[in-house]
Parts: structure tokens; sequence; C-alpha cells
């Protein structure tokens, strides 16, 4: 019998390379987005495939909207077993010269949204009776900060803090809060970042990537797969006695 998956952010990138790594662990899946588009084309997909699956739209930045998901998954797909916080943006700029309202929208969204993420999911639970798991979508900016990702960096500090605690006050209920770092990895979110950060130092694209290429010890950036399989871990029996935790996926960019 298939569990229920929700995954924020699931239409593209990062998060749809998580949904299509849970449907295979027999995981129903809540495609959930901003989105409606991607979200229903992974769906679609899935569905025809042979997964369970199915989009919903979601601004995760709106605490209602996030409950709602829930709601609304739960009647559609069955009980919640796991909730994976991976909606996320990121903007690339100096810290003087960051706009208050890309901040403001980059907080809301990352940092807000995992909150309302948590308490929605962990609220489900509960309810349940059952236990559960959270996985969060921290970064490896929220190790060491990144210059020109003042409040993207700050958002995934406090997305690690989050995990903490919230662990800690869930881990009698039986659920689980554990969280990725995800490196360098291509996505349509990384080719803007790389563009912004190319321009502001005045360097080509490729010369961009490159100096970043250096500083990956395995010698690759990341895909959407080598996060996904952290995140079906966390989600597995062997992971049932892990929480609290961040886990680097960045090929050995920084070690801790």
């Amino acid at each position: 019998m298939s569990k229920l998956a929700i995954v924020t952010g699931a239409g593209q990138g990062i998060g749809e390379g998580i949904a299509r790594r849970l449907v295979k662990d027999d995981y129903a899946v809540a495609v959930a987005d901003i989105n409606d588009e991607t979200a229903q084309k992974v769906a679609q997909d899935l569905t025809a495939q042979g997964y369970q699956a199915r989009a919903y739209h979601v601004d995760v930045a709106h605490r209602q909207e996030v409950f709602e998901l829930v709601q609304k998954a739960v009647a559609d797909l069955g009980e919640l077993a796991l909730f994976v916080n991976n909606a996320g943006i990121a903007f690339i700029d100096s810290f003087v010269d960051s706009a208050p309202e890309d901040v403001e929208r980059l907080l809301d969204v990352n940092l807000k949204g995992t909150y309302w993420g948590i308490q929605a999911a962990a609220t489900q639970f509960k309810k349940q009776g059952q236990g559960g798991r959270i996985v969060n979508a921290a970064s490896l900016a929220g190790y060491e900060a990144s210059a020109l990702q003042s409040a993207y960096s700050a958002s995934k500090f406090g997305i690690r803090g989050l995990t903490q605690s919230a662990a800690k006050e869930l881990a009698t209920d039986k659920i689980t809060v554990n969280a990725y770092n995800p490196g360098i990895v291509r996505t349509k979110m990384r080719d803007v970042i790389d563009a912004k950060t190319a321009a502001i130092k005045g360097k080509t694209i490729p010369a961009q990537q490159a100096s970043c290429l250096e500083e990956i010890a395995i010698g690759r950036e990341g895909t959407p797969e080598d996060v996904a399989e952290v995140v079906a871990w966390f989600a597995s029996d062997a992971a049932q006695y892990i929480t609290g935790q961040s886990l680097q996926v960045d090929g050995g960019m920084r070690f801790h």
C-alpha cells in the first residue's frame, strides 16, 4: 500500500528529482508547487508510468495554503508519512544593494515556508498518532555563508536551526526531522545564480562555473538525483534513529 509523501517545489529541479525517486519506494506523491504547469507535468508523467501522484498548488509563504495542502493531499491520497520542505528561491546581489522586497520574499518562502511546513506536517502526524518523517532543504550556504547571497545564506542557516529545534520537540511523537544541504546542483535556479554572479564579478558564465567546479573534490556538479537519494534515505527504515541532522550533499566542497 502506498504511503503519502508531500514534496514542495516539486515541479522542477531538486524537488522533481525527489518526487521521481520517492515513487520508486511506493510513495504516493503530492507534487506541490507554485507553478501549476510544471507540477501538473511532473504528476501526469509519474501517473503515466504507473505511479500514484497528484499535483497541488501551494505558495509556501502563506501558512494557510500549506495547511490546506496537507488536508487536501491526505483526503486524496491517504495518511501522511513524509513531508519534504523543498521549495525555495534565491537571488544574487551585494549585501548593501539587496532590495528589501527581495529579502522579504526570500525569507517568507525559504525560512517561514519551512516553518509552516514543519507545523502542518507535525500537526497531521500528531493527529495520526503513528509518527512520521520531515525532511528540509538547507544548503551548503547554511554551513558557510556565501558572498552575494546574504539573505539566502541567512535563510539556510535558519532552516538548520528549525530542523534541530523541531527534532528535539517532536522526537517523543516519533517524528524525525532532518535536512539535506546541497552544494552546486545543476538546475534552472543554478543557471540564474551563475549568470548573475558572473555578471557582478565581470566573468563569463563558463569561467564562473569552472571556478566553482574546482572547489568540488569529486570533480563534478551534483544532480537532483544525488540529492533525492539522501532524502529517500532519511525517509527509509535505515534512518529511523537519525534526527536533527543536516547532511551535506556537495561532492566534497566543504568539510565540517
